[in-house]
């Protein structure tokens, strides 16, 4: 648990990696009792899940809840679609963004805030194969740099 009260459940490191993130948004999850049930025990992956807006709705897409373990018949299906809780005006920002400039809606982030499952969703550009090894080759340098720091403070 973080100081606001915030606990992460499962990120999406990859985000970083193929996109580039121009904005962020904090969007409610409308979710079952058992999905709930199995957030809160951690059982959530990001890994192949995507955002999109249809008919004025965000929506996510692909996003693993695995099965409550103590759940019955009525238990969920882990990759079903579910609905974004988003105010009126973000959505529309969002619809003229991603029709538009070609952006994407990434999700990053998967957290509980005071009992309630929180998603940040990220408008996102996607990168070329040489952006990435820029990116790459940026932070191995940065790595270096540190680590040649720290060896000079030892002496």
């Amino acid at each position: 648990m973080n100081k606001k009260g915030t606990k992460v459940v499962a990120q999406n490191r990859k985000a970083t990696h193929d996109y580039y993130i121009e904005d962020t948004y904090e969007a409610g999850i409308v979710l079952t009792g058992t999905e709930i049930k199995s957030i809160r025990a951690g059982k959530a992956n990001l890994k192949d899940s995507f955002a999109r807006i249809s008919n004025g709705e965000a929506f996510i897409h692909n996003m693993h809840i695995s099965p409550f373990e103590h759940g019955n018949r009525f238990n969920h299906e882990p990759t079903r679609t579910r609905k974004l809780l988003l105010h009126k005006d973000e959505i529309n920002k969002l619809i003229g963004l991603t029709k538009e400039k070609g952006y994407s809606l990434v999700p990053l982030k998967l957290y509980l805030r005071n009992g309630f499952a929180k998603l940040e969703l990220a408008l996102a550009k996607g990168k070329k194969l040489y952006d990435k090894r820029h990116s790459i080759a940026k932070r191995d340098a940065e790595r270096q740099i540190a680590r040649a720091l720290r060896e000079k403070q030892k002496y």
